[in-house]
C-alpha cells in the first residue's frame, strides 16, 4: 500500500521490508562497525564504487532529459555537477589514501554485481519516467545515509582504530544526512506530481529490485576478499 502521511519513500522501505534489513544490516555493513571487514573487500568495493559513480552521472544526465519542468532539469544538472567536480574528486582522494590511485580506477573492470545495478537503473530510467528512475537509485543515496547513521548511533560500533571510521563518519555527518532528507523530500513531491496509488506497485518492485542489487554489491565486495 502507498506510504500515507509517512510519506512515499517512507513506504518503499516499508514495503521492501526484509530485503531492505538485508541491505542495511548486510555483513559487509557490520565489518564497517566493528573494524573486522577485510581490506581487500573494502578495496574492491572502493574501485567499484568508482566506476559505479561514473554510471551514476549518466543517470543524473538522463534524469535532466526525463524532466518536465526547468525546475527538475535544474536539479538534476546540479546533481550532476555535484557529482562530477566534487563527490568523484573527493572518493579519487579517499581512493589514494587506500593505496588506489587514480591509474588503477580507471584501469579496472566493473565486475558483475556493478553491472548488474548500473544497467538496471539505466533500465528503468530510459524505459520509464523521471520518478522510475529515481525509485531505482533511491537505495543508493538514502540507504547510505541510513547506514551511516545507524553505525554512527550503535553502541557496538568500534571508534577507536577503526580503518572505516572516516567511511561512517561520512555518511553519518550532518552535510550527507541533509543529502539524505532532501532526496526523501524531493522523492516524496515527485510521487504526488507523478505517481499515485495506481503506480505504487510496480515503483515498489523497482525499489526492491534496486534494494537487492545493493545488498549483491556489498556480497561481492566479500566475494573478493
Amino acid at each position: 500500500m502507498p506510504a500515507g502521511q509517512e510519506g512515499f519513500f517512507a513506504g518503499l522501505r516499508d514495503a521492501a521490508g526484509e530485503d531492505w534489513r538485508q541491505y542495511v544490516a548486510h555483513p559487509f555493513v557490520k565489518g564497517l562497525g566493528d573494524g573486522t571487514l577485510p581490506e581487500a573487500a573494502f578495496r574492491h568495493y572502493l574501485v567499484q564504487d568508482y566506476l559505479f559513480l561514473i554510471q551514476f552521472a549518466r543517470a543524473y544526465g538522463l534524469a535532466a532529459y526525463k524532466a518536465d519542468t526547468l525546475a527538475e532539469i535544474r536539479a538534476a544538472s546540479d546533481g550532476l555537477k555535484a557529482l562530477v567536480d566534487v563527490e568523484m574528486d573527493l572518493h579519487r582522494a579517499y581512493c589514494a589514501d587506500w593505496g588506489l590511485d587514480e591509474t588503477a580506477l580507471e584501469a579496472a573492470d566493473a565486475d558483475g554485481a556493478t553491472l548488474a545495478y548500473t544497467s538496471y537503473v539505466l533500465e528503468r530510467g530510459l524505459a520509464g519516467d523521471l520518478l522510475d528512475l529515481r525509485v531505482a537509485l533511491a537505495p543508493c543515496v538514502v540507504g547510505y545515509g541510513e547506514i551511516g547513521a545507524r553505525l554512527a548511533a550503535d553502541l557496538s560500533t568500534r571508534t577507536d582504530g577503526n580503518p572505516y571510521a572516516s567511511w561512517i563518519e561520512m555518511y553519518a555527518g550532518g552535510e550527507y544526512q541533509a543529502f539524505m532528507r532532501a532526496e526523501i523530500s524531493a522523492l516524496d513531491g515527485l510521487a504526488a506530481r507523478r505517481g499515485g496509488p495506481a503506480r505504487f506497485d510496480s515503483l515498489a518492485a523497482t525499489f526492491r529490485a534496486a534494494t537487492r542489487l545493493e545488498a549483491a554489491f556489498w556480497q561481492a565486495g566479500l566475494d573478493a576478499a
